[in-house]
C-alpha cells in the first residue's frame, strides 16, 4: 500500500470521509477524517467524532496524516479508516475512544453520484459516495463505554473542494429488515462564474434497486427547508420529513480553513416516503437519520 501525504493541490482546499455506524439497539457514532489547506498554503488534518449526544474536534499537524487511494485508507494520529473497516486509537483530554470494527464488502454505486456535475471546472464543493451500505462487526470504548456495533450497518460518502455551499440540506439513512434500504439525498445552491443554480443528486436503494434522482436527470426540487424537502422526477416523487432532531456543532470548510460552524442531527428522526405515480414503493420512519441543513431560516416548529 503506498501512502502520500494530502495531496499536491494548492489551496484553497478540503477533502474530508464520513464514516457512519449504527447498532441494532440505536447506538451511532459517525467520524469525519479530513485534510485542509487554506489560501496560504497552511495544511492541517482534523478528525471530528459525532455521537447522538455530543461532538468532539481534534485537529492534527499535516505530518500525522497519511492518504491511499487504492487501496483506499486514510490514517490519521494512531487511527485508520479504510474499505475493510477502521481502527481507532485516541486518548485527548476530554475523548477516550478505542475500537477496532470490520467491514462486510461495500455498496458501490453503479455510477458517480455528481454525474456529468463532476466535470464541471471550479466547483466549489463535490460529493460521492463510497458505500450506501454493509455490515458491521466488532465493538468500540467511547469514554469507558463498550458499545457492541456486531450485526450493525454502516455507510461511507466523501466531500471534495473549496467550501461547502452556502446553502444545503443533506439527509442519510440506511436501515435493515425484510427489505434493507439505503437513501441519500443533497440540494445546494451551487456558485458557477456566471449566475448559478440549485441542484440535487440523490440515490435510493430498495428492493434490490438503485433509483437516480438528480438534477441532470430532470428532477425538479417542489420544496426543500429545514424541515424537508420534495423532490419529482418523471413518475418519482420523493418526500423526505424532518419530525424530530438533536443538533450537535461541527465545523465546515469555508476556502479550505474549517471555520465554519453548521449543525447536523445524527440520529433525527425523519420519514421518507417514495413513490412511483400512484404507487406507494415504500414508506420509512428513521430514528437513525442524519439531517443537517444550513443557510435557511428554521422553523420554530421543530426542536
Amino acid at each position: 500500500m503506498e501512502f502520500f501525504r494530502g495531496t499536491n493541490r494548492t489551496g484553497p482546499y478540503f477533502e474530508g470521509w464520513y464514516f457512519k455506524h449504527q447498532n441494532p439497539q440505536g447506538q451511532t457514532l459517525a467520524l469525519i477524517p479530513a485534510f485542509h489547506i487554506d489560501r496560504d498554503g497552511r495544511r492541517t488534518a482534523s478528525l471530528q467524532v459525532i455521537s447522538k449526544d455530543q461532538a468532539w474536534w481534534l485537529e492534527y499537524p499535516e505530518a500525522q496524516l497519511k492518504i491511499s487511494r487504492q487501496p483506499f485508507q486514510v490514517q490519521i494520529g494512531q487511527s485508520s479508516f479504510g474499505r475493510q473497516g477502521i481502527d481507532l486509537h485516541i486518548q485527548q483530554d476530554n475523548l477516550s475512544l478505542y475500537s477496532s470494527l470490520r467491514y462486510s464488502p461495500l455498496t458501490a454505486l453503479r455510477s458517480d453520484i455528481m454525474g456529468p456535475f463532476r466535470f464541471f471546472a471550479g466547483m466549489q464543493c463535490a460529493h460521492g459516495v463510497i458505500s450506501m451500505g454493509h455490515s458491521l462487526s466488532g465493538a468500540l470504548e467511547l469514554n469507558g463505554e463498550h458499545l457492541d456495533f456486531s450485526d450493525g450497518i454502516g455507510y461511507i460518502e466523501t466531500d471534495r473542494g473549496r467550501s461547502f455551499p452556502d446553502k444545503y440540506l443533506w439527509t442519510q439513512c440506511v436501515w435493515d429488515g425484510p427489505e434493507r434500504g439505503s437513501l441519500m439525498l443533497a440540494i445546494a445552491t451551487i456558485p458557477l462564474p456566471v449566475g448559478g443554480f440549485t441542484g440535487c443528486i440523490c440515490s435510493v436503494f430498495y428492493g434490490g434497486k438503485e433509483y437516480r434522482l438528480a438534477t441532470y436527470r430532470g428532477a425538479r426540487i417542489a420544496k426543500w427547508s429545514p424541515s424537508g424537502a420534495v423532490v419529482r422526477q418523471g413518475k418519482y416523487h420523493l418526500e423526505v420529513e424532518l419530525l424530530n432532531e438533536r443538533r450537535q456543532a461541527l465545523r465546515a470548510p469555508v476556502e479550505g480553513r474549517m471555520e465554519r460552524t453548521i449543525h447536523e442531527s445524527l440520529c433525527a428522526e425523519v420519514r421518507y416516503r417514495f413513490w412511483y405515480g400512484d404507487s406507494l414503493l415504500f414508506q420509512h420512519t428513521d430514528l437513525n437519520a442524519s439531517f443537517e441543513c444550513s443557510g435557511l431560516a428554521r422553523s420554530p416548529t421543530v426542536r
